[in-house]
């Protein structure tokens, strides 16, 4: 079982529940943070100290207050703490329900579980800590599992992640598509262009292509 525990999260009823999951499994060395800069300067200096934490639990989404963040949210701070130190197990505890945001956790950051918050939480969190910390095996709470045995049949190619940046910057799709074309690359007509960005607004679950921009600068894409 773990020894030494840092949560992430911002809202006090939710610390307070995970605090006790911990206490309920007789781990009582545990930290707590309600920003993500804090939680990982925590991390950084347990490391310096060679008293490591060996577990992260940390929500996705945090409040906004007067402080200056540098690690604006949950997704930015676990995949910073996984690139610091690669062996610690990391519990991803949200409301989150989107597929393509908890796929890229276990993708990118490379979680251990993630855990939905709900009228099951509790147990899940007690079951996910137990799981992790006696194999190597993943935990997904079972409402979201499907974010792990889903597959599409549309692969995000160099071309997309082009064409998304050209966008984020504000170019228009004329233009877009003559930067293309001057390169030799397809898709050279604005039918091809439209097609395309559908299939991408289809495979992110974006509402239109604003939306499509801010979920994949989000997740890191571009």
């Amino acid at each position: 079982m773990f020894k030494k525990v840092i949560i992430a999260e911002d809202l006090d009823a939710m610390n307070l529940g995970i605090q006790q999951v911990l206490k309920d499994l007789n781990i009582v060395n545990f930290q707590h943070s309600k920003f993500c800069d804090e939680a990982f300067l925590k991390i950084r200096a347990a490391i310096n100290q060679n008293e490591p934490f060996d577990l992260l639990i940390s929500d996705l989404s945090f409040k906004t207050d007067h402080r200056k963040a540098t690690i604006a949210n949950g997704d930015e701070l676990v995949q910073k703490v996984r690139e610091l130190q690669p062996d610690i197990k990391i519990i991803a505890y949200s409301v989150e329900d989107k597929n393509y945001r908890i796929k890229s956790l276990f993708d990118n950051a490379e979680v251990d579980a993630f855990v939905l918050k709900g009228l099951n939480s509790i147990e899940e969190l007690k079951k996910a800590i137990h799981i992790i910390s006696t194999s190597d095996q993943k935990f997904i709470s079972p409402e979201v599992s499907s974010a792990l045995k889903e597959k599409n049949n549309y692969e995000i190619d160099d071309i997309d992640i082009l064409i998304l940046k050209h966008l984020s910057l504000g170019t228009p799709q004329d233009d877009i598509i003559q930067i293309l074309k001057d390169s030799g690359i397809k898709p050279k007509s604005k039918s091809a262009m439209e097609k395309r960005l559908s299939k991408l607004k289809d495979f992110f679950k974006a509402n239109n292509t604003v939306h499509l921009v801010s979920i994949t600068k989000d997740m890191g894409i571009i």
